[in-house]
C-alpha cells in the first residue's frame, strides 16, 4: 500500500515543510487537511497512513488542539518528531502600489503565528483587527483571494511562493533564534525511519485522587534512575475542575530495565500510565527559502 501523509494545510504550511522534510520520497503521497481533527481522523479512518501535526511551539509552549485530541480522542501513536526552525512573513494580495500600514484593517494568521509576531503587531498595526486562521497559510490564501480588501497574513516563506501575494515584511517573528516548532507523526502503521541520535519517550500520566505529594514521587521515580525529562505539562481531565492529566518527554528510548521500573514504580502508587510513543527525533538545521 502506497503511504500518504495528511498534514495542516493547505499548500505551504510549515507542517507540509515537516513532512516532506522525512518523507522527501514519498513526492505524491501528502495530503492537506483543514484543520488539526481532520489531520489525526484521516489517519484514524484510513484515509491516509500516518498524519503529520504541530505539537509544540518554543516560544507559545504546546498546541494545545493537538494534545487533547491525542489525548481524548484517538489512540495514533508517535512514531517521529521533526524540529523546525519558524520565520514568519508578513504578505498582502499584489497590488499596484504597496498598502500602508495605517490603511490595514486586519491581520490573519493561525493563533501560533499571531502570538509569535506580538511584538511587530504592536509596534506597527495595533489599529488592525485580528483574525484567526486555521493555518498560517491558510492566511496567505484568503488574502490573495480578497486583492480589494486591504487585509494582511502572516505566513511561512513557502506559501508565499505558492500564493499570488507580495511580500511586505519578511521575519517579523518576535524571535528568530530560538523559535523551533516540534512536528509530530502518528499513525498505527509502523514506519522505517533514519538513524538519529535523539530519541524521546512522550507518556500521558494520571494521578491517583487520593495520594497527597504523588506529583513529586512520580518525578522522583525518574529523578533516581538519572532519566532526564525535557518537558510536564497538565492537561484537563475533562472530568472536573482542578483534575488533570500530566504529559511528560522523557529524553531516552524505551528499553527493558530502566523506562519499565519507572512505571511500575508509579503504577504502585496507583497512577494510570499511557504511552504516546517513543521515537527519534531530528532537527532541519533551516526553513526554506
Amino acid at each position: 500500500m502506497q503511504r500518504k501523509f495528511s498534514f495542516l494545510g493547505p499548500s505551504g504550511t510549515n507542517t507540509e515543510e515537516a513532512a516532506r522534510y522525512l518523507f522527501q520520497e514519498e513526492s505524491d503521497g501528502f495530503l492537506p487537511y483543514r484543520t488539526i481533527p481532520d489531520c489525526l481522523e484521516a489517519a484514524v479512518a484510513g484515509k491516509v497512513t500516518h498524519a503529520v501535526v504541530p505539537w509544540e511551539n518554543s516560544l507559545e509552549g504546546s498546541v494545545n488542539l493537538t494534545l487533547d485530541w491525542m489525548i481524548h480522542k484517538v489512540n495514533l501513536p508517535i512514531l517521529a518528531e521533526v524540529i523546525l526552525p519558524i520565520s514568519h512573513q508578513l504578505v498582502s494580495a499584489k497590488r499596484p502600489e504597496r498598502i500602508d500600514y495605517k490603511d490595514v484593517t486586519k491581520v490573519m494568521s493561525h493563533p501560533q503565528g499571531i502570538a509569535q509576531c506580538h511584538n511587530f503587531l504592536r509596534d506597527y498595526l495595533p489599529h488592525a483587527e485580528i483574525e484567526y486562521t486555521s493555518s498560517t497559510a491558510e492566511s496567505a490564501r484568503i488574502v490573495s483571494e480578497h486583492p480589494n480588501e486591504p487585509w494582511l497574513g502572516i505566513c511561512p516563506m513557502q506559501a508565499v511562493y505558492s500564493y499570488p501575494v507580495d511580500l511586505m515584511e519578511a521575519n517579523i517573528e518576535d524571535s528568530s533564534e530560538h523559535n523551533f516548532t516540534c512536528f509530530v507523526v502518528v499513525s498505527n502503521s509502523p514506519l522505517e525511519l533514519p538513524e538519529s541520535d535523539m530519541h524521546k519517550t512522550t507518556i500521558l500520566v494520571t494521578l491517583p485522587s487520593d495520594f497527597p505529594g504523588a506529583l513529586h514521587q512520580v518525578l522522583a521515580a525518574f529523578s533516581w534512575r538519572r532519566l532526564n525529562l525535557s518537558r510536564i505539562e497538565s492537561r484537563p481531565t475533562k472530568t472536573g475542575l482542578g483534575n488533570y492529566h500530566f504529559v511528560i518527554d522523557i529524553d531516552h528510548k524505551m528499553d527493558d530495565i530502566l523506562m519499565p521500573g519507572a512505571f511500575a514504580e508509579m503504577e504502585a502508587l496507583g497512577c494510570q500510565i499511557r504511552v504516546l510513543g517513543t521515537y527519534p527525533v531530528y532537527l532541519k538545521a533551516e526553513t526554506s527559502k
